[in-house]
């Protein structure tokens, strides 16, 4: 199980934090990462690490701005800065044996950005 949390309404220009805990087993060797889906449109990746942890992997739209890090093997974070209101949709969190990884998911989060 993941429980993705952290989302929330924030204005253009600022920052947001999203937090994934993953139970139930270990996700050591796994990628873990985040996805979003903003409405009418498809559920993309937008940043991914590996099991021990590096520099990840991000979508070119969000390269730069967020961060995605992991401080164990069943916690992983991303660190939005810089948001603007295209960034808007849910995220969900993610794990796999693979990039992207699609294997688990999360119940998803909020991020609304205003203009």
């Amino acid at each position: 199980q993941l429980q993705a949390s952290g989302g929330g309404l924030v204005q253009e220009g600022g920052s947001l934090r999203l937090s994934c805990v993953a139970s139930g087993r270990t996700f050591s060797r796994y990628y873990m990462g985040w996805f979003r889906q903003a409405p009418g449109k498809e559920r993309d990746p937008v940043a991914a690490i590996g099991w021990s942890g590096g520099s990840g992997y991000y979508a070119d739209s969000v390269r730069g701005r967020f961060i995605i890090s992991r401080d164990n093997a069943n916690t992983v974070y991303l660190q939005m800065n810089s948001l603007n209101p295209e960034d808007t949709a849910v995220y969900y969190c993610a794990a796999g044996l693979s990039y992207p990884p699609r294997h688990y998911w999360g119940q998803g989060t909020l991020v609304t950005v205003s203009s």
